[in-house]
Formats: structure tokens, C-alpha cells, sequence
């Protein structure tokens, strides 16, 4: 393929898909390639879909991106086509077979592979480098690949294989380099951040990673996501405490609190633990923000099992939360093992009820922010008014802050403001 040519790389899917294209656009980018990101107002002549295949609907969405982009290459808005990432890991004969549009498929894991197959030449010392996607004073940080949990219900060890974590100093050189670009916020995340470490070290090191990360000057915040709650390492709750560029906020999917559907999900964590898990971080940082994500409709689950979740929800008054309904994933243990045998239609049902209690505790949580001043990083500028976000909001995923003011605010920079006016999932300030 000649170089010097545009490529566009579409990403669908998680946040860590978005570092995966990240690295392969910084890779392409010293190949002589010019890269840009999810354009459709292009002359790119050359495509990458970077797919999600985690459950039914982002497949969908895969499958759809694809296809549309097969029927501009038959039409000749575009001249070459390249599917890379989850999906294409997991059904790359039948995706060929299926979309012969496309010149050439490739799973995770393998980036010179990509690179090559694209006409470039992997670097090895570009390790760590990226072109970031994102606004430019925030970036993911992927500290591990894989996952060795195999809970009852998800794909990605069949994906993405066995937990790997990357090395400390390959991501302390990571973050640095992210600082020196500009970047103040960095996002720890992994399919499961909490088990960093113990396949290269012996023992989970997640505490003194976020400790090293926390020294690298520029960085000032940092939040943790993808929190596994089975084993939670102990340390990790002392660093969020103690360092003061620790965000108060963690992301950590609980899925359900039943222990009998805990159980089935393989999840490995009871309802008991669950709950002491969720008081000692309370107790121990009083103001951290808990995101979390519940699953519905998983086989066998009855209502009895959704009414104890309702009443799990209630009590514990999570600051974020989503809600799933069950995908049934072929090759995995809920797939292989046991019945779906709960209606889309009640699925949906069942979500709602919990959204709904949710809603009105978003209402109440947000409501003790009145009156009070909260530090805000200012993401962008909408409408007349600027958008920001509090160390207990992360982008994307969570609720913003609204900032009304005459001044000319810069963005990635930090502010000082009054809560005056909130709802379920906004909050209105002044400088």
C-alpha cells in the first residue's frame, strides 16, 4: 500500500478500545500515514473499524459500521477496508465469508500484525506512545489486557485472553509522556484493575501503581475504573485516602447482590461481602463517588432476586449507576450451561423498575451539592455556557457540571465553583 496517505480509524465500544486505536494511529502516524478519527466527512480513502463484540447490541453496532462502510468501498468513496479489534478476534472466519468487502480482518493483541498489514512498520520504541482521541487534557491509561475471573455471562477471556498487565515502568514512562502533552486527568482502566500485578509480580500491586502515578508532575487527578469487588486489595482504598490527586470515585460493577444469582454468575463474592466492601469505602473516604453496573435478567433470576436488588440499590444510594439486561454470548459458561429464560420484554421491565428508583436517588444525591463550592475542570464550551465535570464524575459515562459565567474560561483548566441549581443528572454552578 503507498504511504502518505489519509487513514480513518472508527472506534466503536469501551474506553479501552479507544487506547488500543490510540497506539495504532501513533504507530501509522511515523509510518508517513495521515490518521484522522470517526469521520464521515472525509476523503480517506483507507478505513479501520476498530469493533466491540462484549454483548448483542454493540455487535449490532459493529456489523452495522461495517457494513456501511463495505457499501461505500462498492461504491468507491473508499478504496481499502480493515476491521480490527473484539469482534473481529472472535468471528473473523465468518466475518470474511460473510463481508468479502473488507481486505483484511485482525483480532486483539496483535499490533504489528495491523501496522504491517496496513503498510506501515511497527516501532518498538514507540511503545507507549499515542495519539490521543480524547480531549486533550484527559486520557485512559490501560493498565492490563484480559481477564482470568470467567464469570458466567461475559465473552471478553474468550476474547482477550488471560490477564496480562503491563509493566510499572512502562506506564509510569506512559503517563509521563500523556503529562507532557498536556494531559491533567488520567483514567485507570482494564477489563479488571484490581487484579494488576499479580501475574508479573506475585501479588496485586494495583496500590503502588496509583502511588508511582500519582509522583509524575502535570497529573493532577486520577480516577480508577473497572474495579473487580471479589478480593478487593486493601491498599488501594488507603492510596485513594491518602493522596490528594486520587479522585474520590471509583468504578466498580457489583452486577447483582443475590447471592444465589452471584453464585450462578460466578462472580466469586457473596452478598455479605459485597455490603463490607461498600461500607469500608464509605467509612474510609466519606465523600467518594460509587459508579456501579447492575446486570438483569440472568438466567434463573426470579422476582424475588430483582426485589432484593431493588432494596440493595435503595439502601446503598450509589452515585452512578447503569443498568444491563442479560445477553446470552455463545462459548460462554451462562451459554453452555443455562437457560435464558427470562423474556426481552421482562428484561427491559426488570431494568426500568431499578432506573427508575435510581432517578429519584441521583435527585437526592445531587441536592446535598447546593450551596456548596466544588473544583471543576472545564471540558467544553456549548450553548453560551461552559461544561465541566468534579473529581466524582468521570467523562463520557457521568453527569456534568454547567457553569455560568461572563469570563472567558480555558479549557483543561481547573475552577473554583457554587452549586445553585441541580436535577436528576445535571448540576448548575457559578464561578
Amino acid at each position: 500500500m503507498a504511504k502518505n496517505r489519509t487513514i480513518n480509524i472508527v472506534t466503536l465500544g469501551c474506553s479501552k478500545n479507544i487506547v488500543d486505536s490510540e497506539h495504532i494511529a501513533a504507530q501509522l502516524k511515523y509510518s508517513g500515514f495521515d490518521v484522522i478519527f470517526d469521520s464521515n466527512d472525509t476523503t480517506a480513502k483507507i478505513v479501520v473499524i476498530n469493533t466491540c463484540g462484549f454483548i448483542g447490541d454493540a455487535k449490532e453496532e459493529s456489523i452495522d459500521t461495517i457494513l456501511k462502510f463495505a457499501h461505500a468501498k462498492t461504491n468507491g468513496y473508499i478504496t481499502h477496508l480493515y476491521v480490527i479489534g473484539c469482534l473481529s478476534e472472535r468471528y473473523k472466519k465468518e466475518l470474511k465469508q460473510e463481508i468479502p468487502e473488507v481486505d483484511d480482518f485482525f483480532g486483539v493483541n496483535n499490533l504489528q500484525e495491523i501496522i504491517k498489514g496496513l503498510g506501515g512498520t511497527y516501532q518498538k520504541d514507540l511503545t507507549g506512545e499515542r495519539m490521543l482521541t480524547t480531549l486533550p487534557h484527559y486520557a485512559y491509561l490501560k493498565i492490563s489486557e484480559g481477564c482470568n475471573w470467567g464469570c458466567g455471562y461475559c465473552a471478553i477471556p474468550l476474547i482477550r485472553g488471560k490477564h496480562k498487565s503491563v509493566p510499572m515502568e512502562l506506564l509510569e514512562e506512559e503517563a509521563r509522556k500523556l503529562a507532557d502533552k498536556g494531559v491533567k486527568e488520567l483514567m485507570v482502566i482494564a477489563q479488571d484493575t484490581t487484579y494488576y500485578g499479580l501475574d508479573l509480580y506475585g501479588e496485586r500491586k494495583l496500590g503502588e501503581l496509583l502511588r508511582r502515578l500519582c509522583r509524575i508532575e502535570g497529573i493532577e487527578w486520577i480516577r480508577l475504573h473497572y474495579a473487580y469487588p471479589a478480593q478487593f486489595p486493601e491498599d488501594v482504598i488507603e492510596v485513594m485516602k491518602n493522596e490528594p490527586k486520587m479522585c474520590h470515585y471509583i468504578d466498580i460493577p457489583f452486577q447483582h447482590i443475590s447471592n444465589s444469582v452471584l453464585k450462578r454468575m460466578r462472580r466469586g463474592i457473596s452478598e455479605e461481602q459485597t455490603q463490607q466492601l461498600i461500607d469500608k469505602l464509605r467509612k474510609e473516604i466519606p465523600d467518594i463517588a460509587i459508579r456501579t453496573t447492575l446486570l438483569v435478567g440472568y438466567p434463573g433470576e426470579s422476582l424475588q432476586d430483582i426485589e432484593k436488588l431493588h432494596q440493595f440499590v435503595l439502601k446503598n444510594r450509589f452515585d452512578r449507576l447503569g443498568v444491563f439486561t442479560y445477553s446470552e454470548e455463545e462459548g460462554t459458561y451462562s451459554a453452555e450451561n443455562l437457560t435464558d429464560d427470562v423474556p426481552q420484554e421482562e428484561k427491559e421491565r426488570r431494568a426500568d423498575f431499578i432506573m427508575r428508583a435510581q432517578q429519584q436517588i441521583s435527585l437526592e444525591n445531587n441536592e446535598k451539592w447546593m450551596g456548596t463550592r466544588q473544583k471543576v475542570i472545564i471540558d467544553r464550551k456549548e450553548n453560551g455556557f461552559y461544561i465541566g465535570r468534579t473529581q466524582y464524575d468521570s467523562p463520557e459515562v457521568d453527569q456534568e457540571v454547567i457553569v455560568c459565567t461572563e469570563k472567558e474560561l480555558i479549557l483543561g483548566e481547573f475552577y473554583v465553583v457554587e452549586i445553585y441549581k441541580v436535577d436528576s443528572y445535571d448540576i448548575y454552578s457559578r464561578i
